[in-house]
């Protein structure tokens, strides 16, 4: 009996220890399982990680493309834009040599026909002479003046030739000049963003009022505060006095037989504004007022012209083609 108790004690003992075995295998298992599972999902997060970060790859290559075929038309358009002006720059130095090869053709016809035209008066003197020493019977003195007569018939003849050449040369002398305005305009227009205020060519426009004294002016005589606005009020006042074709405050000198317009020292707008602001706005305002007249004094708004900062006059054709073929070449070097 003591062995079948035994026996069961020792089978229970057995039952338990695979029982709690099996148990520890099941958690071992599990968490084997659990691991398993989670090494799955971080795969997976690897794997959608992967499929987005390759997508975006994907994406920033497209970009990158698009990118790169947007540079290469830009580049292209910039090159051809680049060849047009430099074309244009040397079309506009050809015209103007050609320009000015006719001016000098025209004035050495303008010698010559004032060299016939003396030559024309000497020989009518020297044939009224003749005529008076002609006589009855001397044949000699007759010869001379039909010879005299015939030299000036020739020499009339070539002045109307050379008169009627004159008014052909003035007349393509006045289309040159014409083709040589419209050349600057054409570089007035293809240049408008490529030439800065303080390059050393650069386009102003000529009649419009600087406002750069306005302030100070103001400064001196408003607080800080209410400067700006005066100043600002001042200098659109004046802008819109020079637009008003009744105030022309001009006075016309001779100057070396040539007529010539100045400012009226005692023109009571101008002499007031002096009086007020000083003479630094007085400057700019007179300045403004001279431009406005020479460019463009019907219609009193601002005209753009090519102008040298340095020498502070309009620049030439020259001066503007040689300044933007110097840059070109500057660009080109850089790039």
């Amino acid at each position: 009996m003591k062995k079948f108790r035994k026996m069961q004690h020792l089978a229970r003992d057995h039952s338990r220890k695979i029982l709690t075995e099996n148990e520890k295998l099941r958690s071992e298992l599990d968490s084997k399982r659990q691991e398993l599972e989670m090494r799955r999902n971080q795969l997976d997060k690897l794997v959608a990680q992967n499929d987005v970060d390759k997508r975006k790859l994907d994406d920033e290559r497209q970009k990158n493309a698009m990118k790169n075929n947007s540079l290469q038309l830009a580049t292209m358009e910039q090159k051809k834009a680049d060849e047009n002006v430099l074309k244009l720059l040397e079309d506009h130095k050809r015209e103007k040599e050609a320009a000015l090869k006719k001016i000098l053709k025209l004035e050495k016809q303008l010698d010559q026909k004032q060299k016939l035209e003396l030559e024309i008066q000497q020989l009518k003197g020297q044939l009224q002479i003749m005529k008076h020493m002609e006589g009855d019977e001397d044949a000699t003195v007759k010869k001379k003046i039909d010879e005299m007569s015939e030299q000036l018939k020739e020499k009339i003849e070539e002045m109307d030739d050379l008169e009627a050449l004159n008014q052909t040369l003035v007349v393509k002398e006045r289309m040159s000049n014409d083709e040589l305005q419209e050349a600057r305009k054409a570089l007035i227009q293809g240049l408008g963003d490529l030439l800065g205020s303080r390059s050393l060519i650069a386009i102003k426009r000529m009649g419009e009022l600087d406002d750069g004294p306005f302030l100070p002016a103001c400064k001196q005589r408003f607080s800080k505060d209410e400067a700006e606005i005066k100043a600002a009020e001042y200098c659109s006042h004046w802008q819109h006095e020079l637009k008003k074709p009744e105030w022309h405050p001009f006075k016309i000198v001779d100057t070396d037989g040539k007529p010539q317009e100045f400012i009226k020292e005692d023109d009571e707008k101008l002499r007031a504004l002096k009086e007020e602001l000083g003479d630094a706005v007085y400057k700019a305002v007179t300045t403004a007022l001279l431009e406005m007249n020479e460019y463009n004094p019907s219609g009193r708004y601002p005209i753009p012209e090519l102008w040298n900062s340095k020498a502070e006059r309009k620049a030439t054709l020259t001066e503007v083609i040689n300044y933007i073929l110097k840059q070109w070449k500057t660009y080109k070097r850089k790039r």
